[in-house]
């Protein structure tokens, strides 16, 4: 992944990692019980689940699932629909005028794809989604992904490289990247 970092497991950064995600999912399981009308408390833990004030105009459906928090920021007008999660621990910036659709997941976290690493660090990369962005329904968008302005991700693609600006992708793919090397 573009602009991977990493951080060791067992170490005060990951247990400082562990316990917001405890907080956070918490807060989202407060937020997702509420009664869908009580739009004051779910403004209340939506500024919580996210360390701070995000925009009046943000729309998030509940039910909705977060790991972190911290790490995402939103532009003006975003509409965030049913079912969607958020991994945001290497950071989730949402452009002004991005809908994204039911079921969408945008993970920024991960592990390294060596075997004999995998258990040793957690591995993370931003996602940007640029301003008039549609994201559609049950779309995955990988770790140090760019979605350009004004571009259409279809429903159900798997987005694993950058977006140029004003397009339209869809679909998914298995294509081997490379050999790994066999810890046995």
């Amino acid at each position: 992944m573009r602009n991977e970092q990493r951080i060791p497991t067992r170490t005060p950064e990951s247990r400082a990692f562990a316990e917001r995600v405890n907080v956070v999912m918490s807060l989202t399981a407060q937020l997702n019980a509420l009664p869908y009308e009580d739009l004051e408390q779910r403004r209340s833990l939506i500024t919580r689940i996210f360390g701070g004030d995000v925009p009046e105009s943000l729309s998030i459906l509940p039910p909705f699932h977060c790991d972190y928090g911290l790490g995402a920021s939103f532009g003006e007008r975003v509409f965030i629909n049913q079912g969607c999660y958020f991994l945001d621990l290497g950071g989730i910036t949402i452009g002004d005028r991005v809908l994204i659709g039911p079921r969408v997941t945008l993970s920024t976290a991960g592990h390294p794809v060596e075997p004999a690493e995998r258990f040793d660090f957690l591995t993370h990369a931003p996602i940007v989604i640029e301003d008039d962005v549609w994201i559609g329904a049950g779309a995955t968008i990988t770790p140090g992904v760019t979605v350009g302005r004004g571009s259409v991700v279809g429903a159900g693609a798997v987005v694993a490289a950058d977006v140029p600006p004003m397009c339209v992708v869809t679909g998914t793919s298995v294509v081997v990247r490379k050999e790994l090397s066999d810890p046995v």
